[in-house]
C-alpha cells in the first residue's frame, strides 16, 4: 500500500491527510485534495497548504472559468498564472489543447484532455468510431446508439431510411452542448441543410418517473490510453423534464417536454429547484443514487441497468481508443500528461435499456445548487486526487529524477518451476505500479478497465492490442486464464514465447 504522510494544524476542516506518497521509493509527493476545501474561503483552510508550502504550485485557465476548481486549487496553495505562462503544474482548458502545447510539457504537468479525445465528443465521430465497431464487431455487442445519419454527407440515406421508417428524430449539431440548436423533426424537409448535423432516431418510448422523461449525467475519468485506465465515479445527476411526456405530434415544440437539458429546463416556470443537499429525490434534478433508490422500490434491476450503463461506456472509450493513443504517442513527451473527464449522458427506454445520448467534452462544473456543490467537489477533488498532481514545481525535473532513481531497478521473477524469467522492463514496472497507486488514490471512483472480468470481456474489442495492455492485465490479474491465453498468444510480444506471468512484489 502507498504511505500517507499525515499534517496536523488546527483549521475549520476535520482533516489533516494531505499527501500520498508514492514512486518506487516512495519519496514522490503526490496531493491529496479535499472536497471541504471548496466550502471555506481560500484563507480558511491552512491544513491543505502546508503540502505545498514552499514549493511553488501554480494552475491557469485556458478559454474556460471554473469557480468550483478554482477554490479548490487555491484552497490547496494553488497560484494562477497568467495564460501566456508555461509555468504551471495543473492547466485546465475548456478546449483541445495545441500539440505543440503538448509536446512541449515536462513530467510534473497536466492538461485535463488527451490529444483527438473529440473523437467520441464529436457527435459525428463519435457515430463513426461506433459504427466502425460495428460492423467489424457486430451489431450484437454495439447496439447502445439510435439509427444515426452524418447531414448533409448521408442526407440520402436519411432519407431512404425515413421513407421506410417514418416517425419522429432529433437533430444536433455535430460539437455543440447545453441543448443548443436541437431540434425535434417529424420530416426531412425541417432540417436545416446550412451547417453540419447528426439526424437520430427518436426515443419516443422513454423510461418515465410520475410521467416526466429523464436521463443520466454519469462521470468517467480516463487516465490513460495505452494502456487503458478507466474509472466511473460513483454519484451522478439525474436530469428531469419540466413538463410530462406525451408523444403526440401536437407537442414537437416543446423542449421542456422532449429535452432534459438542465441548461433549458431551468427557463421554465414548472422548474423545480431544491436548497436542501440532503435532500436528492426532489425537484427536476435528482442524485443519480437517489434515482436508482426510487427504480429499485418499484421493482426495477437497477444492478443489471447500471451494468448495461457501465458495457456502453467501456465500449464507447474501446471505440476511439486507437486514434487518441496514437495521438498520444505523437504528442505527448510523457504518458502521465493527460487526464480527461467525459460526461455521459444516457437515457433508458421502457424496456430498461440503456441509450448513449453523447458524450460531453469538459461536463458542466458549475454549482447552481446545493446538490451540485454536494456531488461535483467530491469529483472534482477526488478526480485530482487519482489523476496524481505532484507537489514539486514542474521544472524541478533534477529534484524529480532522483528521486525517480533512487530505487527504480528493474525486478525479476520466478516462474512456477522456480527458473528465472525475463525481467519486466523498467517501463513495465513503473506503469504496473503507477496503476496500483492509482487504484489507492481511486476514492468513490470504480476503476472498470483494467478489472478483474474485463480482458474476458472486452479484450477481444481493442483494436490497439498494445504490449502495455497485455501486460498490465497480467500482472494485475495473473490467475486468470484467459489472459494468459491472449497473452502469450500476442505476436512480438516479449513473452509469446510460452513463459509464465511475471510479478512484482507489492
Amino acid at each position: 500500500m502507498v504511505a500517507e504522510q499525515e499534517t496536523k494544524k488546527t483549521c475549520r476542516c476535520e482533516h489533516t491527510t494531505t499527501l500520498f506518497w508514492c514512486g518506487p521509493g516512495r519519496n514522490i509527493p503526490v496531493l491529496h485534495f479535499r472536497p471541504d476545501v471548496c466550502l471555506f474561503k481560500s484563507n480558511d483552510c491552512t491544513c491543505n497548504k502546508m503540502a505545498s508550502r514552499g514549493v511553488g504550485l501554480t494552475y491557469k485557465f485556458v478559454k474556460t472559468e471554473c469557480r468550483l476548481l478554482r477554490r479548490l486549487l487555491e484552497g490547496h496553495g494553488f497560484k494562477e498564472i497568467h495564460q501566456t505562462s508555461n509555468d504551471f503544474n495543473l492547466m485546465w482548458s475548456g478546449c483541445h489543447v495545441k500539440p505543440y502545447t503538448l509536446r512541449g510539457l515536462t513530467e510534473l504537468q497536466k492538461v485535463n484532455h488527451f490529444p483527438r479525445s473529440y473523437e467520441i465528443t464529436r457527435k459525428d465521430r463519435l457515430y463513426k468510431n461506433y459504427m466502425r465497431m460495428r460492423q467489424t464487431m457486430g451489431a450484437k455487442h454495439f447496439d447502445f446508439l439510435p439509427v444515426t445519419f452524418v447531414l448533409p454527407s448521408e442526407l440520402n440515406e436519411f432519407y431512404s431510411c425515413y421513407q421506410r421508417e417514418r416517425g419522429l428524430w432529433i437533430a444536433k449539431p455535430v460539437a455543440s452542448s447545453r441543448g443548443r440548436g436541437i431540434n425535434i423533426i417529424g420530416h426531412p424537409n425541417q432540417i436545416n441543410l446550412e451547417e453540419q448535423s447528426v439526424v437520430c432516431r427518436y426515443i419516443s418510448n422513454p423510461l418515465l418517473v410520475d410521467g416526466f422523461k429523464f436521463d443520466l449525467r454519469i462521470y468517467v475519468l480516463v487516465t490513460s490510453f495505452d494502456p487503458l485506465r478507466v474509472y466511473i465515479f460513483n454519484e451522478g445527476l439525474a436530469r428531469f423534464s419540466t413538463v410530462r411526456y406525451d408523444s403526440s405530434p401536437l407537442n414537437l415544440d416543446n423542449m421542456f417536454m422532449h429535452l432534459t437539458n438542465y441548461s433549458i429546463n431551468k427557463k421554465s416556470a414548472g422548474y423545480v429547484k431544491c436548497s436542501d443537499p440532503d435532500i436528492e429525490d426532489y425537484g427536476n434534478k435528482w442524485s443519480m443514487s437517489a434515482l436508482l433508490r426510487y427504480l429499485k422500490n418499484e421493482g426495477f434491476d437497477t444492478a443489471m441497468m447500471m451494468m448495461r450503463i457501465e458495457d456502453l461506456i467501456i465500449k464507447t472509450i474501446i471505440s476511439a481508443e486507437v486514434p487518441v493513443a496514437n495521438a498520444c504517442r505523437m504528442f505527448l513527451p510523457h504518458r502521465e500528461n493527460c487526464f480527461e473527464l467525459f460526461g455521459f449522458d444516457v437515457i433508458f427506454d421502457e424496456d430498461c435499456k440503456p441509450w448513449l445520448l453523447e458524450v460531453n467534452l469538459s461536463p458542466s462544473l458549475a454549482c447552481e445548487s446545493p446538490l451540485d456543490l454536494k456531488i461535483k467537489s467530491n469529483l472534482v477533488s477526488q478526480m485530482l486526487t487519482l489523476s496524481g498532481v505532484v507537489a514539486l514545481d514542474p521544472y524541478s525535473k533534477r529534484d524529480f529524477t532522483a528521486r525517480r532513481k533512487s530505487s527504480s531497478k528493474a525486478a525479476y521473477s520466478m516462474s512456477a518451476d522456480g527458473t528465472n524469467t525475463a525481467p519486466l522492463s523498467n517501463e513495465d514496472l513503473r506503469l504496473v505500479r503507477q496503476t496500483k497507486e492509482e487504484f489507492v488514490r481511486r476514492g468513490s471512483f470504480s476503476r472498470v478497465f483494467p478489472s478483474e472480468e474485463s480482458w474476458d470481456t472486452y479484450g477481444h474489442f481493442l483494436e490497439n492490442k498494445t504490449h502495455f495492455n497485455f501486460m498490465l492485465h497480467s500482472q494485475l490479474y495473473p490467475n486468470r486464464e484467459t489472459i494468459g491465453t491472449y497473452f502469450f498468444a500476442f505476436p512480438g510480444s516479449r513473452y509469446s514465447n510460452g513463459r509464465r506471468h511475471l510479478h512484482e512484489d507489492d
